[in-house]
């Protein structure tokens, strides 16, 4: 039951994250289907900064180092789709998407030319991060606390304050809702998106960071992210694009998820003899289940996703 619930707060702590990297993109009008290649890139600045990393680092070095890195990776990344869908007023879905192949792309190209580099023999798309990830770890009575779970929760509070108790929040929204109307009271609209989907982009690149060292001290990056972009997607419809509700939505589609980990530990589900593929589907079903039921009602912002143009009102 222990490694269940440590399992299910830092899959929930991914999808929070990257949830609310999607949720303050679309309240400022930008639609970022990016997130996948976007964790991806993130994913892999934080693995390289911690496979540089000397042995003789302290533990808050290598967190803080492997931190800022993988969020200005998720930064640099996301300013492709900035540039794209708000000054060159790009097709969102198509920019998105792009970014999610490119993403996987670049990362397996990078990773094998460094590893080719250090060794002919190795080709692999793979970097190893044993003794640094246990710099993230910290045991508490048997239960694995990562500091990744406390950083989400933060990362909940301050969006949801941002949002919400702030003049920058405010407008945001507002440029998500109805650009004109912003703009005829003095509210920079291109530079208020450009924030959501950069602030996206730092959440984003901090939550491929975060699944990557989940459970696992080495990944390969021709895998991706196994489709957790979408699934934070998925998580933030749920959510009705607030932060509240991303975080019990996230708490859900992380329980499922860490059932494909522990599930052998639970004699009951271990005598039906499922196969592990079919709970490491769970999360993605329940996604179908739950949007099918629940998109009807959903709420988003007005004008996300259309381009602003300073002449249309």
């Amino acid at each position: 039951m222990i490694l269940l619930l440590q399992y299910t707060l830092i899959f929930a702590s991914v999808l929070s994250l990257v949830a609310l990297g999607g949720c303050i993109s679309e309240h400022s009008g930008v639609i970022n289907l990016g997130l996948e290649g976007i964790m991806v890139i993130g994913a892999l600045g934080g693995a390289l900064m911690m496979k540089y990393m000397p042995q003789s680092a302290s533990s808050f070095v290598v967190i803080v180092l492997t931190i800022l890195v993988a969020i200005l990776a998720g930064v640099i990344y996301s300013s492709l789709l900035a540039v794209s869908c708000i000054n060159f007023k790009a097709d969102q879905t198509i920019v998105g998407t792009a970014l999610n192949m490119m993403g996987v792309a670049a990362a397996t190209v990078i990773v094998k030319a460094i590893n080719s580099a250090e060794n002919p023999d190795n080709v692999s798309s793979e970097i190893q991060y044993i003794w640094q990830k246990k710099a993230f770890l910290v045991n508490i009575g048997g239960f694995e606390f990562n500091w990744f779970m406390l950083i989400a929760a933060l990362a909940l509070i301050g969006v949801a304050f941002l949002l919400y108790r702030t003049r920058f929040g405010l407008r945001l929204m507002a440029c998500g809702e109805h650009p004109q109307a912003a703009a005829s009271v003095g509210v920079n609209v291109y530079k208020m998106r450009w924030a959501g989907v950069l602030i996206s982009g730092a959440l984003g690149g901090l939550g491929g960071l975060v699944y990557i060292t989940a459970g696992v001290s080495q990944w390969k990056f021709e895998n991706g992210v196994a489709g957790f972009g979408f699934l934070a997607l998925a998580v933030m419809i749920f959510g009705q694009w607030k932060p509240k509700h991303i975080a019990w939505a996230a708490l859900l589609f992380g329980m499922f998820r860490a059932l494909s980990n522990v599930y052998s530990g639970f004699d009951f589900l271990a005598s039906l003899n499922i196969p592990s593929g079919i709970y490491n589907m769970l999360p993605y079903i329940i996604s179908l289940i739950v949007l099918a039921f629940t998109s009807g009602q959903s709420r988003a912002p007005k004008a996300e996703g259309i381009p602003y143009d300073k002449g249309s009102r």
